[in-house]
Protein backbone atom coordinates (compact mmCIF):
# COMPACT_ATOMS: atom_id res chain seq x y z
CA UNK A 1 0.00 0.00 0.00
CA UNK A 2 1.51 3.41 -1.44
CA UNK A 3 -0.49 6.67 0.95
CA UNK A 4 -0.17 9.57 -1.15
CA UNK A 5 -0.93 13.26 0.75
CA UNK A 6 -1.83 15.80 -1.83
CA UNK A 7 -2.88 19.50 -1.79
CA UNK A 8 -3.18 22.38 -4.38
CA UNK A 9 -4.08 26.06 -4.44
CA UNK A 10 -2.62 26.73 -0.85
CA UNK A 11 -1.87 30.09 -2.25
CA UNK A 12 0.58 31.18 0.06
CA UNK A 13 1.56 34.58 1.48
CA UNK A 14 2.78 36.14 4.83
CA UNK A 15 -0.38 35.95 6.77
CA UNK A 16 -0.44 32.31 5.28
CA UNK A 17 2.02 31.76 7.98
CA UNK A 18 1.66 28.51 10.49
CA UNK A 19 -1.29 27.94 9.32
CA UNK A 20 -0.88 24.49 7.60
CA UNK A 21 2.56 23.76 9.92
CA UNK A 22 1.15 21.56 12.56
CA UNK A 23 -1.01 19.47 9.90
CA UNK A 24 1.83 18.50 8.06
CA UNK A 25 4.00 17.71 11.01
CA UNK A 26 1.52 14.98 11.33
CA UNK A 27 1.72 13.82 7.59
CA UNK A 28 4.87 11.17 8.06
CA UNK A 29 2.94 9.26 9.99
CA UNK A 30 -0.40 9.46 7.69
CA UNK A 31 1.20 9.18 3.90
CA UNK A 32 4.48 8.10 1.97
CA UNK A 33 4.60 10.98 -0.54
CA UNK A 34 3.43 14.73 -0.85
CA UNK A 35 2.13 15.77 -4.01
CA UNK A 36 1.69 19.93 -4.58
CA UNK A 37 -0.68 20.77 -7.36
CA UNK A 38 0.27 23.58 -7.92
CA UNK A 39 -0.90 27.72 -7.16
CA UNK A 40 2.31 27.54 -4.44
CA UNK A 41 1.69 31.29 -4.00
CA UNK A 42 -0.53 34.07 -4.27
CA UNK A 43 1.29 36.48 -6.68
CA UNK A 44 4.46 34.33 -7.64
CA UNK A 45 7.50 35.49 -5.16
CA UNK A 46 9.89 33.91 -3.86
CA UNK A 47 9.09 35.43 -0.31
CA UNK A 48 5.43 33.91 -0.87
CA UNK A 49 7.09 30.42 -1.37
CA UNK A 50 9.28 30.60 1.02
CA UNK A 51 6.28 30.59 3.41
CA UNK A 52 5.02 27.32 2.47
CA UNK A 53 8.51 25.45 2.92
CA UNK A 54 8.21 26.69 6.47
CA UNK A 55 5.02 25.49 6.67
CA UNK A 56 6.54 22.25 5.36
CA UNK A 57 9.86 21.85 7.50
CA UNK A 58 8.43 18.86 9.31
CA UNK A 59 6.89 16.95 6.22
CA UNK A 60 9.96 14.77 5.69
CA UNK A 61 8.75 13.01 3.17
CA UNK A 62 9.41 12.74 -0.83
CA UNK A 63 7.75 15.99 -1.95
CA UNK A 64 7.01 16.50 -6.10
CA UNK A 65 5.05 19.65 -7.08
CA UNK A 66 3.94 21.69 -10.13
CA UNK A 67 3.08 25.14 -10.26
CA UNK A 68 -0.01 26.72 -11.14
CA UNK A 69 -1.11 29.88 -12.65
CA UNK A 70 -0.78 32.11 -9.60
CA UNK A 71 3.24 31.09 -9.59
CA UNK A 72 3.17 32.58 -13.02
CA UNK A 73 2.15 36.08 -12.03
CA UNK A 74 5.40 37.80 -10.96
CA UNK A 75 7.04 35.85 -13.95
CA UNK A 76 9.62 34.49 -11.41
CA UNK A 77 8.71 30.83 -12.20
CA UNK A 78 12.60 29.81 -12.91
CA UNK A 79 13.33 31.06 -9.54
CA UNK A 80 10.95 29.34 -7.84
CA UNK A 81 11.57 26.35 -8.72
CA UNK A 82 15.15 26.61 -8.22
CA UNK A 83 14.02 27.52 -4.67
CA UNK A 84 11.39 24.56 -4.66
CA UNK A 85 14.38 22.18 -5.71
CA UNK A 86 17.07 23.87 -3.40
CA UNK A 87 14.68 22.68 -0.76
CA UNK A 88 14.43 18.94 -1.77
CA UNK A 89 11.26 19.43 -3.78
CA UNK A 90 11.19 17.94 -7.16
CA UNK A 91 9.71 20.26 -9.60
CA UNK A 92 7.96 18.30 -12.53
CA UNK A 93 6.90 19.88 -15.86
CA UNK A 94 6.48 17.50 -18.31
CA UNK A 95 8.91 15.08 -16.74
CA UNK A 96 8.63 12.24 -14.52
CA UNK A 97 10.10 10.67 -11.41
CA UNK A 98 10.33 7.66 -9.25
CA UNK A 99 10.41 6.77 -6.08
CA UNK A 100 10.06 3.45 -4.01
CA UNK A 101 7.95 2.78 -1.15
CA UNK A 102 8.28 -0.57 0.87
CA UNK A 103 9.86 -2.28 -1.87
CA UNK A 104 6.61 -1.05 -4.66
CA UNK A 105 7.50 1.69 -7.17
CA UNK A 106 5.56 5.05 -8.04
CA UNK A 107 6.04 6.91 -11.05
CA UNK A 108 4.76 10.41 -10.99
CA UNK A 109 4.24 12.64 -14.08
CA UNK A 110 3.40 16.14 -13.91
CA UNK A 111 2.85 19.59 -16.24
CA UNK A 112 1.03 22.40 -14.85
CA UNK A 113 -1.42 22.44 -17.71
CA UNK A 114 -3.66 24.21 -19.44
CA UNK A 115 -6.82 25.53 -20.26
CA UNK A 116 -9.31 25.20 -23.55
CA UNK A 117 -12.52 23.38 -22.72
CA UNK A 118 -13.65 20.08 -22.43
CA UNK A 119 -15.68 17.44 -25.54
CA UNK A 120 -18.42 19.70 -26.75
CA UNK A 121 -16.98 22.99 -25.67
CA UNK A 122 -13.97 23.60 -26.48
CA UNK A 123 -11.42 25.44 -28.08
CA UNK A 124 -9.78 24.40 -31.51
CA UNK A 125 -6.44 25.83 -32.96
CA UNK A 126 -8.00 27.38 -35.92
CA UNK A 127 -8.46 30.87 -36.77
CA UNK A 128 -6.47 33.72 -35.49
CA UNK A 129 -3.00 33.18 -34.16
CA UNK A 130 -3.50 33.80 -30.45
CA UNK A 131 -6.22 31.24 -30.23
CA UNK A 132 -4.04 28.46 -32.60
CA UNK A 133 -1.43 29.53 -29.65
CA UNK A 134 -3.57 29.58 -26.94
CA UNK A 135 -4.76 25.67 -28.14
CA UNK A 136 -1.11 24.47 -28.78
CA UNK A 137 0.01 25.25 -25.23
CA UNK A 138 -2.40 23.16 -23.64
CA UNK A 139 -1.79 20.26 -26.70
CA UNK A 140 2.08 20.56 -25.84
CA UNK A 141 1.75 20.45 -22.26
CA UNK A 142 -0.69 17.63 -22.83
CA UNK A 143 1.59 15.60 -25.25
CA UNK A 144 4.64 15.91 -22.59
CA UNK A 145 2.22 14.63 -19.92
CA UNK A 146 1.46 11.77 -21.61
CA UNK A 147 5.51 11.01 -22.71
CA UNK A 148 6.20 11.37 -19.03
CA UNK A 149 3.92 8.27 -18.16
CA UNK A 150 4.79 6.59 -20.76
CA UNK A 151 8.62 6.68 -19.69
CA UNK A 152 7.63 4.93 -16.38
CA UNK A 153 8.24 1.42 -15.61
CA UNK A 154 6.92 1.83 -11.84
CA UNK A 155 3.99 -0.60 -9.45
CA UNK A 156 1.92 2.34 -9.72
CA UNK A 157 1.66 5.77 -11.70
CA UNK A 158 0.14 9.34 -10.99
CA UNK A 159 -0.41 12.39 -13.15
CA UNK A 160 -0.18 15.76 -11.40
CA UNK A 161 -1.31 18.60 -13.09
CA UNK A 162 -2.83 22.07 -11.81
CA UNK A 163 -5.51 22.24 -14.44
CA UNK A 164 -8.24 19.77 -14.10
CA UNK A 165 -8.29 16.81 -17.00
CA UNK A 166 -12.00 15.87 -17.20
CA UNK A 167 -14.92 18.41 -16.06
CA UNK A 168 -16.49 15.66 -13.43
CA UNK A 169 -14.55 17.60 -10.98
CA UNK A 170 -15.25 21.04 -11.56
CA UNK A 171 -18.56 20.93 -9.45
CA UNK A 172 -20.20 23.86 -8.82
CA UNK A 173 -17.74 26.14 -11.14
CA UNK A 174 -19.95 28.45 -13.60
CA UNK A 175 -19.98 27.00 -17.23
CA UNK A 176 -18.73 30.09 -18.50
CA UNK A 177 -15.00 29.40 -16.96
CA UNK A 178 -14.70 25.90 -17.70
CA UNK A 179 -12.03 27.31 -20.47
CA UNK A 180 -10.28 28.61 -17.99
CA UNK A 181 -10.08 25.38 -16.10
CA UNK A 182 -8.75 22.51 -17.43
CA UNK A 183 -8.74 20.73 -20.88
CA UNK A 184 -10.03 17.51 -22.31
CA UNK A 185 -6.64 17.29 -23.84
CA UNK A 186 -4.83 16.46 -20.68
CA UNK A 187 -7.95 13.44 -19.87
CA UNK A 188 -6.69 11.93 -23.30
CA UNK A 189 -3.10 11.41 -22.52
CA UNK A 190 -3.52 10.17 -19.24
CA UNK A 191 -6.06 7.74 -20.55
CA UNK A 192 -3.87 6.82 -23.59
CA UNK A 193 -0.54 6.45 -21.52
CA UNK A 194 -2.30 5.04 -18.51
CA UNK A 195 -2.48 5.77 -14.88
CA UNK A 196 -3.47 4.79 -11.52
CA UNK A 197 -4.58 8.41 -9.92
CA UNK A 198 -4.67 11.62 -11.82
CA UNK A 199 -4.37 14.75 -9.46
CA UNK A 200 -5.19 18.33 -9.92
CA UNK A 201 -6.35 21.55 -8.39
CA UNK A 202 -7.19 24.96 -9.57
CA UNK A 203 -11.11 24.59 -9.45
CA UNK A 204 -11.75 25.87 -6.08
CA UNK A 205 -15.50 25.39 -6.35
CA UNK A 206 -15.34 22.00 -7.66
CA UNK A 207 -15.88 18.70 -6.55
CA UNK A 208 -13.34 16.21 -5.06
CA UNK A 209 -13.94 13.05 -7.15
CA UNK A 210 -14.02 12.07 -10.78
CA UNK A 211 -13.05 10.06 -14.08
CA UNK A 212 -11.39 10.08 -16.87
CA UNK A 213 -13.35 8.58 -19.97
CA UNK A 214 -11.24 5.79 -19.94
CA UNK A 215 -12.21 5.23 -16.20
CA UNK A 216 -8.91 6.23 -14.42
CA UNK A 217 -9.76 8.20 -10.80
CA UNK A 218 -9.68 12.06 -10.61
CA UNK A 219 -9.13 13.85 -7.46
CA UNK A 220 -9.70 17.39 -7.14
CA UNK A 221 -7.31 18.44 -4.25
CA UNK A 222 -7.59 22.08 -4.10
CA UNK A 223 -7.33 23.24 -0.34
CA UNK A 224 -10.84 25.25 -0.93
CA UNK A 225 -12.47 21.77 -2.07
CA UNK A 226 -10.73 19.62 0.23
CA UNK A 227 -11.21 21.80 3.49
CA UNK A 228 -8.10 20.27 5.43
CA UNK A 229 -4.33 20.57 4.83
CA UNK A 230 -4.42 17.47 2.74
CA UNK A 231 -5.79 14.42 1.27
CA UNK A 232 -4.33 10.37 1.43
CA UNK A 233 -5.55 8.13 -1.25
CA UNK A 234 -3.81 5.24 -1.17
CA UNK A 235 -2.59 2.92 -3.84
CA UNK A 236 -2.45 -1.19 -4.14
CA UNK A 237 -3.85 -4.03 -2.83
Amino acid sequence: MIRVAAVGDVHMAADARGSLHDAFATLPERADILLLAGDLTRTGTEDELQVLLDELDAAVVPQFAVLGNHDFESERADALVKLLEGSGVRVLEGAAATVRVDGETLGIAGTKGFGGGFAGACGSDFGEPEMKSFVQHTRDLSDALGRALDSLDTDARIALTHFAPVKDTLGAERLEIYPFLGSYLLGEAIDRAGADLAVHGHAHNGSEKGLTPGGIPVRNVALPVLKTAYAVYCLGS
